[in-house]
């Protein structure tokens, strides 16, 4: 059994797994063993059910720790009950898939097995992935304990998924790939379940703008997008709703955040003043090009066609624009990539663009910047605050970025809205 004397603030994250029975089931071996990858102490629990689709020596070798099923629940050889002990250890208790089985005891508050007793006897958040058959998903006394649960503030809920199901129909009802899975875990540990973005309306700008020369070379800059993608679903596990208005990228928009393609400056300036009047939070962390050529080509020009000397005329300047255009009660916060000092020109940014909030991030130092999934910044503010932020994952800074807006930028700073 766990001894749960001792524990020291630094002390590794727990998060318990509890594995329903389904199909998906097996999806949730990669996760727990990703998640243990990440440094975060795993244990396991598989309902009855879920032992006809995956065994407890499987998830117990991945996780390094038994795996615990109501065999054990029911056994009278622990020194404390074991639904209670393991309510205790946890900082987060994952359940992936939710069956519509589970969900409607959840719902109800019963408690006749090791998982639901365990869900009672904790007080941590509970992320839920569901997965089932698209009729099952879509029955009105589903959708109603879905909602019902999501009332408690305990609970998180993951969107689930469209395309072929296990039973050959098309349509909603998948349970969320493991490495969603994991991202949202990630963000409820740092968090701890708080929903501090609730009635927040996030628009955030992501990737790097493409300025065409003809319809095969262009402009553009080495941004992937991920600082963005990072913010936007940072910002929806903290549940806000989130607008994304991204270049082209080589991820998908998170489900549950409302994606805006876009390519050139000039088509990401049209969507970010399109929707800025119902944003409280706009994040401008695209790479917006400088210039774009002065004549396009709509055919491919010859290599030997290929001018010399390429006129080039200013794009727009999205952020200045979107400084002028904002409300008081909106918060504009700017991404300043730059190489050696760091902090004199995004200060000088953060005045002249009349930012309320920049993020200085070096792109000259290893693992960060540019194409990384890791980041570290320093955050200005107009007030005088600054804050530095050292390496870690993209997520991790766009939590922090959100930490420190909540900090610096309460209600009141923002006009008494």
């Amino acid at each position: 059994m766990f001894n749960l004397q001792g524990q020291t603030p630094n002390r590794k994250k727990r998060v318990l797994i509890a594995v329903c029975g389904g199909i998906a089931a097996y999806k949730v071996c990669e996760l727990v063993s990703r998640l243990f990858k990440t440094g975060v102490e795993v244990r396991v629990i598989l309902t009855q059910a879920a032992q006809q689709f995956i065994t407890p020596l499987t998830l117990a070798t991945l996780s390094r720790h038994c795996a615990y099923t109501d065999d054990d629940f029911w056994q009278a050889s622990h020194l404390r009950p074991l639904h209670i002990e393991l309510g205790e250890w946890a900082d987060l208790l994952v359940i992936a898939p939710l069956t519509a089985h589970t969900l409607a005891k959840l719902a109800c508050g019963l408690a006749d097995n090791l998982l639901t007793n365990t869900v009672l006897a904790s007080s941590c958040p509970v992320l839920l992935a569901p997965a089932m058959n698209t009729d099952m998903w879509a029955q009105v006394a589903v959708r109603r304990n879905w909602q019902q649960l999501l009332t408690d503030s305990r609970y998180h809920g993951m969107c689930v998924g469209s395309g072929l199901l296990a039973c050959d129909r098309i349509g909603a009802g998948r349970m969320a790939e493991p490495g969603e899975i994991l991202t949202y875990i990630q963000s409820l540990l740092h968090t701890g379940g708080k929903r501090d973005l609730a009635g927040e309306n996030v628009l955030i700008s992501a990737g790097g703008t493409r300025e065409y020369i003809d319809p095969v070379r262009f402009i553009g800059n080495p941004s992937t997008g991920k600082m963005g993608l990072a913010l936007a679903q940072a910002a929806m596990h903290r549940g806000a709703k989130v607008t994304l208005v991204h270049s082209p990228a080589s991820w998908e928009v998170p489900l549950g955040v409302k994606g805006i393609p876009v390519v050139s400056a000039e088509s990401m300036d049209g969507a970010m003043k399109s929707h800025l009047q119902d944003a409280t939070i706009i994040i401008m962390s695209a790479a917006v090009a400088d210039v774009k050529p002065k004549d396009y080509s709509t055919q491919k020009l010859p290599k030997r066609s290929l001018p010399s000397c390429l006129p080039l005329e200013p794009v727009p300047d999205i952020i200045a624009e979107l400084a002028q255009l904002k409300q008081p009660s909106q918060v504009l916060v700017g991404f300043a990539a730059q190489t050696g000092d760091i902090i004199t020109p995004a200060r000088a940014k953060l005045e002249s663009k009349n930012l309320d909030v920049i993020v200085a991030n070096p792109i000259d130092q290893p693992e960060s910047g540019f194409g990384s999934d890791n980041n570290q910044a320093v955050f200005l503010d107009k007030q005088g605050n600054q804050t530095e932020v050292l390496l870690g994952s993209k997520l991790q800074v766009a939590h922090c970025l959100f930490d420190f807006l909540g900090l610096f930028h309460s209600e009141p700073s923002r006009g008494g809205e």
